[in-house]
């Protein structure tokens, strides 16, 4: 074989190799499982009409408020429970008389947090289901694993005007 040859050989096998690697992303496995559980909570909780919002965030308004919406900038005071889907409360401000004060739509929340926020009305209740991506990812952060969705229940009790831009 002569040196043209070695190195023809060896950029096919280089080229395989990075095929294949790059091929197995574990990562993918991880989504597909996260899909399928949110599938299934969706069709073990089919009564809830949640809306899928373009970013993947699903929405339901469990009592539509009669205040106004926040905006950008505005700051909301807020009563939450955070759940996994198998129902465990990993959070909650609910039976405190301490709210929850949020700068709205300024990433001070994981962003199907921020999102949601910003659909309600002050003194509406609503229900999120946030995948991972608008959540806490792939890595997760503390007691929350990476991809996993998570469920929370918001009570948007009041807004405060903000400065505006």
């Amino acid at each position: 074989m002569t040196g043209k040859n070695y190195i023809r050989v060896f950029l096919l096998l280089a080229a395989v190799l990075f095929i294949s690697l790059s091929s197995c992303d574990p990562g993918k496995k991880y989504e597909k499982d996260e899909r399928a559980q949110i599938q299934d909570y969706l069709s073990k909780n089919s009564n809830l009409d949640f809306e899928l919002k373009p970013s993947g965030l699903y929405y339901l308004d469990e009592q539509v408020g009669t205040g106004r919406t926040p905006v950008a900038h505005d700051t909301a005071y807020m009563f939450y429970t955070g759940k996994f889907l198998n129902g465990n409360i990993f959070d909650t401000n609910v039976g405190t008389t301490d709210t929850l004060v949020v700068p709205v739509d300024e990433n001070y929340m994981i962003q199907g947090y921020d999102e949601a926020i910003t659909y309600m009305k002050e003194g509406g209740k609503a229900l999120i289901l946030i995948p991972s991506s608008l959540a806490y990812g792939p890595t997760g952060w503390y007691a929350i694993g990476g991809y996993t969705p998570l469920l929370f229940e918001l009570y948007l009790v009041r807004i405060a005007k903000g400065p505006g831009k």
